[in-house]
């Protein structure tokens, strides 16, 4: 099947009811974790590195709920970019410090990678008129690409800026007050990356979100997404009053140490099909 023609069928699945929608992704996971024996790997390693103590069974409960939850948001990206503004309101809640956004400090919003995070993409900039940015990595695929890149400039005023735009030019928007959604907690490979604690591990992670705060002066306010029974809830955090500081090393720990307190409140809905520790410090050896 090919991909435009998949993609008219996540199209139609829109219009299904929410509740069968997200049954349909419990089987399509389900699916996915006994045929993707390669992925499924990559989640219970890393589980079994930040979460030593849970027991065999319960990394293999939570790492199933990882693709049900990976599933399930796929097939919603369909209603996310395809139903009604109407109906994305009704079923992605914005809730928490939202008023803050409005006052027209610079801001990075500091939003992990957990599966809503085109949810949370969706309901600012469909709820609020203000300027937003965020950084597109480019997908293999040329047709999922531009839908992907369709579906997040479908509301309100933003732009999608691609690594090739260079920090300059992410910086000068920044100033000029665009909100940055910032998605920084991935491994992007050793050159762009410093090693910082995550789950008593040395990962290579992006030291960008203090990097970007200090050269925009732009205060971090987190936005943590959650999938719900009812869609999503959105919830803006109240800014940090602690970062940046003039250590990014130290920042992005501390960043990584805030994370996991969120991630420890929904891990099957956190990242966990993405080698979070592919690149190693030097003479370690691969833990995949």
């Amino acid at each position: 099947m090919s991909t435009r023609v998949l993609l008219w069928v996540l199209r139609a699945l829109a219009w299904w009811p929410l509740s069968w929608l997200r049954a349909l992704g419990t089987g399509l996971g389900g699916l996915l974790y006994r045929l993707v024996g390669a992925r499924r790997r990559v989640v219970l390693t890393n589980l079994r590195l930040c979460f030593p103590h849970w027991s065999d069974a319960q990394r293999e409960a939570v790492a199933r709920q990882v693709f049900v939850r990976f599933a399930q948001a796929w097939l919603d990206r369909g209603w996310l970019w395809h139903r009604s503004a109407a109906c994305v309101q009704a079923r992605v809640r914005l809730t928490g410090e939202v008023a803050c956004l409005h006052d027209g400090v610079p801001t990075v919003l500091f939003a992990p990678h957990f599966v809503g995070l085109d949810a949370g993409w969706t309901a600012l900039t469909l709820s609020l008129d203000q300027p937003f940015t965020t950084i597109f990595t480019p997908q293999r695929n040329a047709v999922v690409d531009a839908w992907i890149a369709q579906g997040r400039q479908r509301f309100g005023r933003v732009r999608l800026f691609r690594r090739e735009d260079g920090v300059k030019t992410i910086v000068s928007a920044l100033r000029e007050r665009e909100l940055l959604y910032l998605l920084p907690d991935m491994n992007f490979g050793a050159s762009e990356s410093i090693f910082v604690p995550f789950y008593g591990h040395a990962a290579a992670t992006v030291p960008s979100l203090s990097r970007f705060a200090k050269l925009g002066r732009a205060r971090v306010v987190p936005v943590i997404t959650r999938m719900t029974d009812a869609g999503y809830e959105v919830r803006v955090l109240p800014p940090w009053d602690d970062f940046p500081s003039d250590d990014a090393q130290a920042d992005t720990a501390l960043m990584n140490q805030r994370l996991q307190d969120w991630i420890d409140a929904m891990p099957e809905q956190y990242f966990w099909v993405h080698k979070r520790f592919k690149t190693r410090p030097a003479c370690e050896p691969s833990v995949y």
